[in-house]
């Protein structure tokens, strides 16, 4: 649903405004996309300007999309359905960013198996070393080596699951607020 961005002002009590000024719909979309307006791809610097102010604005608090566009622009932009096109949009963002966290927390699992098998092995390894070799220096360096080497190889698994999940899913849940965002429309006054 369309909203006059007149009426803006008092219905955002609270909320993030996020507005673009464009002269032409085409600026708001990627040229080569040839879906239909409510499929198709946003413009690169669009879709950064949107997300970049997104991301300034508190995450507690609902969105608002101020699109002004020329009079002569308003119809075609009531025409495409530009809110379902942007929800349409970030809705897919969001859901591609939920895929690379699975992909993520997958490969993460496997990362985990690998170094904690590792780990096992190299400790199993140490108490060998110095089984056979006894108390002397080349035993502890050798023991302490494979101890170093199983922690390390746990290395990856814990920086997965600690920190690289983390900007994924704060991607998500920004793409998830401009879904949910509700877009305005305003007239830019003719000259």
């Amino acid at each position: 649903m369309v909203r006059d961005a007149d009426n803006h002002e008092k219905t955002s009590n609270g909320n993030g405004v996020i507005e673009l000024r464009i002269q032409k719909l085409a600026q708001l979309f990627n040229s080569l996309d040839p879906s239909p307006f409510h499929e198709r791809d946003l413009d690169h610097d669009a879709e950064e300007y949107i997300v970049g102010w997104a991301r300034e604005l508190p995450s507690d608090v609902p969105l608002n999309i101020v699109i002004h566009l020329p009079e002569e622009a308003m119809l075609d932009a009531q025409k495409c359905e530009l809110p379902s096109a942007l929800e349409n949009y970030f809705t897919e963002r969001a859901q591609i960013a939920q895929r690379e966290l699975n992909e993520l927390f997958r490969i993460g699992r496997l990362y985990l198996f690998v170094g904690s098998a590792t780990l096992v092995a190299c400790l199993l390894g140490s108490q060998l070393a110095q089984s056979a070799l006894g108390s002397g220096p080349l035993a502890t360096i050798i023991s302490e080596s494979l101890i170093f080497f199983g922690w390390v190889a746990n290395w990856k698994p814990i920086e997965t699951f600690l920190y690289d999940w983390l900007p994924l899913k704060r991607r998500r849940d920004l793409f998830r607020r401009l879904a949910q965002a509700t877009v305005y429309l305003g007239k830019i006054p003719s000259r």
